[in-house]
C-alpha cells in the first residue's frame, strides 16, 4: 500500500496520472493525504518488519527487506524516478521477487532456534517466478497509458516498443514463466506437487496472452489485462505454495539442501 501510495503521487506530481482514474491521489482528491497515508505504512510496516527479523533472529532478512524497499524508492521517488527510464519491471522484479519473497522465508524462522532457516534452491526458485509474475502486472499496467506517459516523457517498455510488440512480450513472459516451471521441476528445484498445481493455472495464464494479443490496440478494454494478471499472479502463487506444503506433508525427504546458511 506504501509503495502504491507514493507511486500514485509521484506520478500525480509529473502528471502522468491526470486520466488515471484509479489513482489513489485522484479518487480521494488529496496529494497531502496520500503522501501522510503512504508515509506512515511505511513507518508503520517498517517497524513490524524490524520487530519480526529481531525475534527470528535473522539479519539477512532486514537485508534483504531494505533492498526490496530501495528498489521501490529509486523506482518511482525523486531524484531518481527510473520507472521514467523504463527500468520499473527489473526493479519490480528484485524487490517482489529474490529481496522480498526470500526475506520473508527467513522471517519463518525463530531466535529461540539453534539453527536459523538456510537459503535453498526451492525457496529461490521460488522467488524468481513471483518476481516474473509481479513484473507482468507492471507492465500490463502500461498498456492504457501510453499516450499519458508519451506527454511527460515517462519512456516505459511499452512507450519504447508499441502495443504489438508488447503483446508479443507478454507472449514470451507466459511461455517463460511455465517452461522455467518445468524445468526447475526437473532439476528437483521444485516439489513435483508445485509443478503439478502451478500447471493447472496455465488457462488463465493463456487467457492473459490471448486477452493482450486481441484488445492491446483498444485502449478502454487493455485497462483490465493488469487485473488478469493479478488474478494469475494470485492462482499461480497459492499454487506454487500449496505444493510446497503437500510436498511437505506428503514426504519428509523432500527438503532440498541448502545454497547458504
Amino acid at each position: 500500500m506504501c509503495n502504491l501510495d507514493s507511486n500514485d503521487v509521484y506520478d500525480f506530481d509529473t502528471g502522468a496520472d491526470i486520466n488515471k482514474k484509479e489513482s489513489v491521489v485522484n479518487m480521494i482528491g488529496s496529494r497531502s493525504g496520500t503522501l501522510v497515508a503512504a508515509l506512515l505504512l511505511l513507518a508503520v510496516g517498517s517497524m513490524g518488519l524490524v520487530w519480526a527479523s529481531m525475534d527470528a533472529g535473522n539479519m539477512r532478512s532486514m537485508l534483504l527487506l531494505a533492498s526490496a524497499i530501495t528498489c521501490g524508492y529509486i523506482y518511482q521517488c525523486p531524484p531518481f524516478r527510473l520507472s521514467y527510464w523504463g527500468l520499473g519491471e527489473p526493479l519490480c522484479f528484485a524487490a517482489f521477487g529474490p529481496f522480498a519473497t526470500t526475506a520473508f522465508y527467513l522471517l519463518q524462522g525463530s531466535s529461540t532456534r539453534v539453527e536459523t532457516l538456510p537459503i535453498t534452491s526451492t525457496i529461490l526458485a521460488a522467488s524468481v517466478l513471483v518476481g516474473i509474475t509481479t513484473s507482468l502486472i507492471l507492465f500490463c499496467s502500461h498498456f492504457h497509458q501510453i499516450p499519458d506517459d508519451k506527454e511527460v516523457g515517462k519512456l516505459s517498455p511499452l512507450v519504447r516498443i508499441g502495443t504489438e510488440k508488447g503483446s508479443d512480450v507478454v507472449k514470451i513472459a507466459v511461455i517463460s514463466l511455465y517452461s522455467l516451471l518445468f524445468l526447475l521441476g526437473i532439476c528437483r528445484a521444485l516439489p513435483i506437487t508445485s509443478i503439478f498445481l502451478c500447471a493447472l493455472t496455465v488457462p488463465m495464464g493463456k487467457l492473459v496472452v490471448s486477452f493482450v494479443s486481441d484488445n492491446n490496440q483498444d485502449k478502454t478494454k487493455i485497462f483490465m489485462a493488469k487485473y488478469f494478471c493479478v488474478r494469475l499472479h494470485a492462482l499461480f502463487g497459492a499454487a506454487l505454495a500449496a505444493g510446497m506444503v503437500a510436498a511437505r506433508i506428503v514426504t519428509s525427504n523432500n527438503i532440498p539442501r541448502p545454497i547458504l546458511t
